[in-house]
């Protein structure tokens, strides 16, 4: 975005915040996220308030306002909506704070921390509609075309590697294979960026929750495998095994084994992995923003350590290391 474009944006909010009674306040940037969306907090004598600046992404506000709803009033804490346009795609949001769990998880808090994100996720699992909002189904289909896309901007257009028929072969072999494990598990309300760049300390135990306008209806570790593991934070892999039998014990699924479970946990991890790539990837191919890359590695063991497990993602773990890490090491 140029600068003269920025600008203009920039005083078409302040003209559409005076409308509405706003006058002697300051106006400050917040980082973004992997979206076209801008933050902005403003802060007006003792208030202080977010603005969230859609208007490039305006579909993006109603399912906002929507969930934002629906999940508050199950008792989660989400933004309160101060003010919308929607046609504009300007909203006023109440303010969290800036105490992200990337910002705050430590070695000594990150048991109490993901015990509460844990729980909220237990209570946001039971939201079964969003009035208003017709939420969509992740199934088999929509989780394929994410990994073709992997395919395209992660594989070829990032790396540069020039897939061979062979190659294509393990690929949708495996893409299959993902696709069909994961939509076997029990669809659940799913938030779709469960991790700590959208949770919030708050305020007397309590989880803020951001970045929920995605939401779907999904598989039931989903959102657990993004919290657990997160592309912008890593644990000791004991340690996150530990926190998924807790959640698996919570949920008390009838017949489904702790093995079972993991293995869910597993197959939805490589899958929403590589999506997770595809989207660094492309932020940097195709929107010139670098601040992505530095998630790939992180990111990309988490694959190669869960594909070496299981005999199904084998092919895919071989190509993994003979391919992909060849051509990263040839990006450093």
């Amino acid at each position: 975005m140029t600068r003269s474009i920025y600008n203009a944006g920039m005083q078409e909010i302040k003209n559409w915040l005076n409308h509405f009674g706003y006058g002697n306040y300051a106006l400050t940037s917040l980082p973004g996220d992997a979206s076209a969306r801008r933050y902005f907090r403003i802060q007006d004598q003792n208030i202080s308030h977010i603005v969230m600046d859609a208007s490039q992404e305006k579909a993006s506000c109603t399912p906002y306002v929507a969930v934002a709803d629906a999940l508050r009033n199950l008792g989660l804490q989400t933004p309160e909506i101060l003010l919308k346009d929607l046609d504009k795609g300007y909203l006023v949001i109440s303010d969290f704070g800036d105490d992200l769990y990337l910002k705050k998880l430590t070695s000594k808090n990150a048991q109490e921390l993901y015990l509460r994100a844990t729980q909220d996720l237990l209570t946001l699992q039971k939201c079964e509609e969003v009035p208003g909002l017709q939420v969509t189904q992740f199934d088999a289909e929509v989780m394929t075309k994410e990994l073709n896309l992997f395919r395209e901007w992660f594989l070829e257009k990032y790396l540069k590697i020039n897939l061979t028929s062979e190659d294509n072969k393990v690929l949708d072999q495996t893409f299959g294979f993902l696709a069909e494990q994961c939509a076997k598990q029990p669809y659940v309300f799913t938030h779709r960026d469960y991790h700590s760049a959208n949770l919030l300390v708050l305020p007397n135990q309590r989880v803020g929750l951001l970045d929920f306008q995605d939401a779907f209806f999904g598989p039931i570790t989903y959102d657990l495998v993004s919290l657990l593991r997160d592309c912008y934070v890593a644990w000791p892999e004991k340690q996150v095994l530990e926190w998924v039998k807790t959640f698996w014990e919570e949920l008390k699924l009838r017949k489904i084994s702790l093995p079972h479970f993991e293995f869910w946990f597993d197959m939805m991890g490589v899958q929403r992995h590589l999506k997770a790539l595809m989207t660094f990837s492309r932020k940097y191919s195709r929107d010139n923003n670098s601040n992505y890359l530095q998630h790939i590695p992180r990111t990309l063991k988490y694959v190669l350590s869960t594909t070496q497990q299981y005999t199904d993602t084998k092919k895919l773990h071989s190509f993994l290391t003979q391919r992909v890490m060849e051509s990263c090491a040839q990006l450093s």
